[in-house]
Protein backbone atom coordinates (compact mmCIF):
# COMPACT_ATOMS: atom_id res chain seq x y z
CA UNK A 1 0.00 0.00 0.00
CA UNK A 2 1.02 3.39 -0.18
CA UNK A 3 3.34 4.87 2.24
CA UNK A 4 4.72 8.24 0.63
CA UNK A 5 5.88 11.44 2.76
CA UNK A 6 4.10 14.50 1.61
CA UNK A 7 6.55 17.40 1.81
CA UNK A 8 6.10 20.43 3.99
CA UNK A 9 6.94 24.13 3.00
CA UNK A 10 9.95 25.27 2.99
CA UNK A 11 9.57 27.53 6.15
CA UNK A 12 9.12 25.70 9.38
CA UNK A 13 6.39 23.27 9.73
CA UNK A 14 3.54 23.46 12.55
CA UNK A 15 3.95 20.40 13.02
CA UNK A 16 4.55 16.72 11.72
CA UNK A 17 1.07 14.84 10.96
CA UNK A 18 0.97 11.34 9.82
CA UNK A 19 -2.56 10.51 7.89
CA UNK A 20 -3.39 6.51 7.58
CA UNK A 21 -6.08 5.92 4.79
CA UNK A 22 -6.21 2.95 2.03
CA UNK A 23 -8.30 5.21 0.30
CA UNK A 24 -5.92 6.91 -2.07
CA UNK A 25 -8.16 10.03 -2.99
CA UNK A 26 -9.49 10.51 0.27
CA UNK A 27 -5.73 10.90 1.86
CA UNK A 28 -4.62 13.15 -1.02
CA UNK A 29 -7.35 15.30 -0.40
CA UNK A 30 -6.58 14.96 3.76
CA UNK A 31 -2.90 15.70 3.23
CA UNK A 32 -3.13 18.61 0.69
CA UNK A 33 -5.11 20.50 2.96
CA UNK A 34 -2.64 19.61 6.27
CA UNK A 35 0.24 20.44 3.87
CA UNK A 36 -1.21 24.17 2.39
CA UNK A 37 -2.07 24.85 6.54
CA UNK A 38 1.15 24.30 7.01
CA UNK A 39 2.22 20.84 8.10
CA UNK A 40 4.38 18.50 7.13
CA UNK A 41 2.45 15.13 6.13
CA UNK A 42 3.50 11.31 6.27
CA UNK A 43 0.87 9.11 4.40
CA UNK A 44 0.48 5.60 4.92
CA UNK A 45 -2.08 3.03 3.32
CA UNK A 46 -2.20 0.01 5.78
CA UNK A 47 -1.68 -0.59 9.61
CA UNK A 48 1.64 -2.32 9.05
CA UNK A 49 2.47 0.84 6.94
CA UNK A 50 1.21 3.17 9.66
CA UNK A 51 2.61 1.45 12.25
CA UNK A 52 6.51 1.88 10.12
CA UNK A 53 5.98 4.70 9.65
CA UNK A 54 5.31 5.69 13.43
CA UNK A 55 8.42 3.99 14.25
CA UNK A 56 10.71 5.69 11.98
CA UNK A 57 9.21 9.04 12.82
CA UNK A 58 7.03 9.94 15.65
CA UNK A 59 4.30 12.20 14.39
CA UNK A 60 2.57 15.11 16.33
CA UNK A 61 -0.71 13.48 15.49
CA UNK A 62 -2.15 11.23 13.80
CA UNK A 63 -4.91 11.07 11.46
CA UNK A 64 -6.29 7.28 11.61
CA UNK A 65 -8.91 5.75 9.68
CA UNK A 66 -11.09 2.85 11.45
CA UNK A 67 -11.74 0.44 8.52
CA UNK A 68 -7.86 -0.37 7.20
CA UNK A 69 -7.20 -3.92 5.42
CA UNK A 70 -4.92 -6.24 7.81
CA UNK A 71 -5.18 -4.60 10.65
CA UNK A 72 -8.00 -2.30 11.43
CA UNK A 73 -7.93 1.45 13.44
CA UNK A 74 -8.76 0.11 16.69
CA UNK A 75 -5.42 -2.20 16.61
CA UNK A 76 -3.34 0.57 15.12
CA UNK A 77 -4.17 2.82 17.68
CA UNK A 78 -3.35 0.33 20.55
CA UNK A 79 -0.23 -0.24 19.57
CA UNK A 80 1.09 3.57 18.89
CA UNK A 81 -0.66 4.32 21.97
CA UNK A 82 1.67 1.33 23.71
CA UNK A 83 4.65 3.66 22.95
CA UNK A 84 3.56 7.15 24.42
CA UNK A 85 0.50 9.87 24.22
CA UNK A 86 0.47 10.63 20.62
CA UNK A 87 -2.49 12.46 20.00
CA UNK A 88 -5.12 10.74 17.48
CA UNK A 89 -7.90 11.52 15.45
CA UNK A 90 -10.12 8.70 14.22
CA UNK A 91 -11.71 8.63 10.73
CA UNK A 92 -14.96 6.63 10.71
CA UNK A 93 -17.72 5.85 7.93
CA UNK A 94 -19.81 4.13 10.72
CA UNK A 95 -21.93 6.52 12.92
CA UNK A 96 -22.83 3.82 15.15
CA UNK A 97 -22.06 5.26 19.05
CA UNK A 98 -20.49 1.34 19.57
CA UNK A 99 -17.58 2.63 16.86
CA UNK A 100 -17.14 6.47 18.83
CA UNK A 101 -16.95 4.84 21.93
CA UNK A 102 -14.43 2.05 21.08
CA UNK A 103 -12.20 4.47 19.28
CA UNK A 104 -12.30 6.99 22.08
CA UNK A 105 -11.49 3.52 24.64
CA UNK A 106 -8.22 2.42 22.60
CA UNK A 107 -6.89 6.09 22.95
CA UNK A 108 -8.01 8.05 20.31
CA UNK A 109 -8.29 12.05 21.62
CA UNK A 110 -11.51 12.44 18.50
CA UNK A 111 -13.13 11.40 16.02
CA UNK A 112 -14.51 12.42 12.74
CA UNK A 113 -17.86 11.44 10.70
CA UNK A 114 -17.16 10.41 6.85
CA UNK A 115 -17.84 12.06 4.76
CA UNK A 116 -16.37 15.09 6.50
CA UNK A 117 -15.44 18.72 5.60
CA UNK A 118 -11.73 18.92 5.09
CA UNK A 119 -11.63 22.44 6.23
CA UNK A 120 -13.24 20.93 9.59
CA UNK A 121 -10.76 18.62 10.10
CA UNK A 122 -7.72 20.93 9.95
CA UNK A 123 -9.52 22.95 12.78
CA UNK A 124 -9.71 19.54 14.36
CA UNK A 125 -6.09 18.73 14.20
CA UNK A 126 -4.99 22.39 15.48
CA UNK A 127 -7.32 22.27 18.40
CA UNK A 128 -5.74 19.12 19.40
CA UNK A 129 -2.76 20.08 19.27
CA UNK A 130 -2.90 23.19 20.77
CA UNK A 131 -3.81 21.62 23.90
CA UNK A 132 -1.37 19.01 23.67
CA UNK A 133 1.26 21.25 23.11
CA UNK A 134 0.22 23.70 26.09
CA UNK A 135 3.80 23.71 27.80
CA UNK A 136 3.88 27.16 29.29
CA UNK A 137 0.39 27.60 31.18
CA UNK A 138 -0.80 30.46 32.64
CA UNK A 139 -0.79 31.18 36.39
CA UNK A 140 -4.18 29.92 36.55
CA UNK A 141 -3.73 26.31 34.69
CA UNK A 142 0.08 25.61 36.21
CA UNK A 143 -1.31 25.12 39.75
CA UNK A 144 -1.98 21.95 41.08
CA UNK A 145 -5.54 20.94 41.73
CA UNK A 146 -6.46 18.41 44.21
CA UNK A 147 -9.68 17.26 45.83
CA UNK A 148 -11.74 14.19 47.05
CA UNK A 149 -8.20 12.08 46.73
CA UNK A 150 -7.38 13.49 43.32
CA UNK A 151 -4.72 15.34 42.70
CA UNK A 152 -3.44 16.98 39.15
CA UNK A 153 -0.22 18.60 38.17
CA UNK A 154 -0.60 20.46 34.82
CA UNK A 155 2.56 21.17 33.95
CA UNK A 156 3.90 17.66 34.69
CA UNK A 157 0.62 16.23 33.27
CA UNK A 158 0.25 13.66 35.80
CA UNK A 159 -3.15 12.86 37.80
CA UNK A 160 -3.40 10.22 40.52
CA UNK A 161 -6.49 8.96 43.20
CA UNK A 162 -5.36 8.18 46.51
CA UNK A 163 -1.60 8.09 45.09
CA UNK A 164 -2.42 6.04 42.60
CA UNK A 165 -1.14 7.40 38.99
CA UNK A 166 -4.46 7.91 36.77
CA UNK A 167 -4.02 6.81 32.43
CA UNK A 168 -5.69 9.81 31.74
CA UNK A 169 -5.64 10.82 27.74
CA UNK A 170 -4.80 14.37 26.38
CA UNK A 171 -9.07 15.01 26.91
CA UNK A 172 -9.54 13.28 29.83
CA UNK A 173 -6.75 15.24 31.50
CA UNK A 174 -8.18 18.53 30.63
CA UNK A 175 -11.68 17.63 31.22
CA UNK A 176 -10.81 16.71 34.67
CA UNK A 177 -8.67 19.84 35.12
CA UNK A 178 -11.41 22.27 33.88
CA UNK A 179 -14.51 20.36 36.53
CA UNK A 180 -11.38 20.87 39.59
CA UNK A 181 -11.05 24.23 38.71
CA UNK A 182 -14.70 24.84 39.36
CA UNK A 183 -16.29 22.29 42.12
CA UNK A 184 -19.56 22.31 42.57
CA UNK A 185 -20.71 24.35 39.17
CA UNK A 186 -22.71 22.71 36.79
CA UNK A 187 -21.75 22.75 32.79
CA UNK A 188 -23.81 22.13 30.02
CA UNK A 189 -21.92 19.95 27.11
CA UNK A 190 -22.14 23.01 24.89
CA UNK A 191 -20.21 24.67 27.42
CA UNK A 192 -17.57 22.23 28.47
CA UNK A 193 -16.91 21.15 24.42
CA UNK A 194 -16.24 25.31 23.84
CA UNK A 195 -14.36 25.30 27.41
CA UNK A 196 -12.27 21.93 26.97
CA UNK A 197 -12.18 21.06 23.38
CA UNK A 198 -12.43 24.85 22.23
CA UNK A 199 -14.77 23.90 19.93
CA UNK A 200 -17.82 25.81 18.69
CA UNK A 201 -19.42 22.82 16.94
CA UNK A 202 -19.08 19.30 16.55
CA UNK A 203 -21.34 16.36 17.97
CA UNK A 204 -21.88 16.44 22.08
CA UNK A 205 -22.11 12.82 22.74
CA UNK A 206 -18.11 13.29 22.79
CA UNK A 207 -18.63 14.82 25.85
CA UNK A 208 -20.85 12.52 26.76
CA UNK A 209 -18.33 9.28 26.37
CA UNK A 210 -15.51 11.20 27.96
CA UNK A 211 -17.21 11.72 31.20
CA UNK A 212 -18.33 8.25 31.45
CA UNK A 213 -14.97 7.11 30.33
CA UNK A 214 -13.54 9.51 33.27
CA UNK A 215 -15.95 7.84 35.25
CA UNK A 216 -14.42 4.50 34.46
CA UNK A 217 -11.30 5.68 35.69
CA UNK A 218 -11.68 7.62 38.79
CA UNK A 219 -15.10 6.50 40.44
CA UNK A 220 -14.95 3.56 43.19
CA UNK A 221 -18.43 3.02 41.51
CA UNK A 222 -18.72 3.88 38.60
CA UNK A 223 -22.10 2.73 37.87
CA UNK A 224 -23.02 4.73 40.65
CA UNK A 225 -20.71 8.33 40.37
CA UNK A 226 -20.57 10.32 43.89
CA UNK A 227 -17.82 12.77 42.19
CA UNK A 228 -19.30 13.69 38.57
CA UNK A 229 -22.79 13.69 38.56
CA UNK A 230 -25.53 14.26 35.49
CA UNK A 231 -27.53 17.32 36.78
CA UNK A 232 -30.67 16.92 35.10
CA UNK A 233 -31.82 19.26 32.24
CA UNK A 234 -27.90 20.97 32.47
CA UNK A 235 -24.93 18.75 31.82
CA UNK A 236 -22.57 17.65 34.37
CA UNK A 237 -21.47 18.61 37.78
CA UNK A 238 -18.19 17.72 39.82
CA UNK A 239 -18.94 17.46 43.87
CA UNK A 240 -16.43 17.00 46.28
CA UNK A 241 -17.43 15.97 49.54
CA UNK A 242 -16.48 18.16 52.35
CA UNK A 243 -15.33 21.04 49.87
CA UNK A 244 -16.46 24.45 50.93
CA UNK A 245 -18.07 26.82 48.34
CA UNK A 246 -16.82 26.50 44.80
CA UNK A 247 -14.99 28.88 43.23
CA UNK A 248 -16.95 31.47 40.79
CA UNK A 249 -16.98 29.82 37.21
CA UNK A 250 -16.19 31.21 33.71
CA UNK A 251 -18.51 33.94 32.94
CA UNK A 252 -19.21 31.68 29.38
CA UNK A 253 -19.36 28.78 31.52
CA UNK A 254 -21.90 29.52 34.74
CA UNK A 255 -25.18 28.71 36.20
CA UNK A 256 -26.77 31.94 36.13
CA UNK A 257 -30.05 31.75 35.04
CA UNK A 258 -31.10 30.68 38.04
CA UNK A 259 -32.30 26.74 36.44
CA UNK A 260 -32.72 24.07 39.15
CA UNK A 261 -29.67 21.90 39.61
CA UNK A 262 -31.02 18.52 40.19
CA UNK A 263 -27.98 15.99 40.14
CA UNK A 264 -28.67 12.41 39.07
CA UNK A 265 -25.74 9.79 38.90
CA UNK A 266 -26.85 8.40 35.26
CA UNK A 267 -26.87 9.67 31.87
CA UNK A 268 -30.77 8.85 30.93
CA UNK A 269 -31.34 12.89 30.62
CA UNK A 270 -32.63 12.66 26.68
CA UNK A 271 -31.06 16.28 26.47
CA UNK A 272 -28.01 15.15 27.18
CA UNK A 273 -27.76 10.81 27.32
CA UNK A 274 -25.59 9.54 24.54
CA UNK A 275 -28.62 9.24 22.13
CA UNK A 276 -28.88 12.66 21.44
CA UNK A 277 -26.06 13.87 19.02
CA UNK A 278 -26.93 17.50 19.07
CA UNK A 279 -24.68 20.08 17.69
CA UNK A 280 -23.79 23.28 18.55
CA UNK A 281 -23.75 25.20 15.44
CA UNK A 282 -23.34 24.11 11.91
CA UNK A 283 -19.48 22.23 10.62
CA UNK A 284 -18.65 24.08 7.72
CA UNK A 285 -19.81 22.46 4.40
CA UNK A 286 -18.59 19.36 4.04
CA UNK A 287 -16.04 19.02 0.47
CA UNK A 288 -17.41 15.68 -1.28
CA UNK A 289 -15.19 12.81 -0.47
CA UNK A 290 -15.21 9.76 -2.73
CA UNK A 291 -17.79 6.78 -0.95
CA UNK A 292 -15.88 4.32 1.11
CA UNK A 293 -14.61 1.31 -0.80
CA UNK A 294 -15.53 -2.66 0.23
Amino acid sequence: MENTPHAPAADAARGRVLVVDDDPTVAEVVAGYLHRAGYAVDRAGDGPAALERFAAARPDLVVLDLMLPAMDGFEVCRRMRAHGPVPVIMLTARGDEEDRVLGLETGADDYVTKPFSPRELVLRVESVLRRARAGAPAAEGSRSLSGAGLRLDPVARSASRDGVGLALTLREFDLLAFLLRYPGRAFGREELMREVWGWDFGDLSTVTVHIRRLRGKIEQDPARPRLILTVWGVGYRLDLPGEGEAREAPEAGGRADGREDRARTDDTDPAYGPEAPTRTEAAPAAVPLPPERG
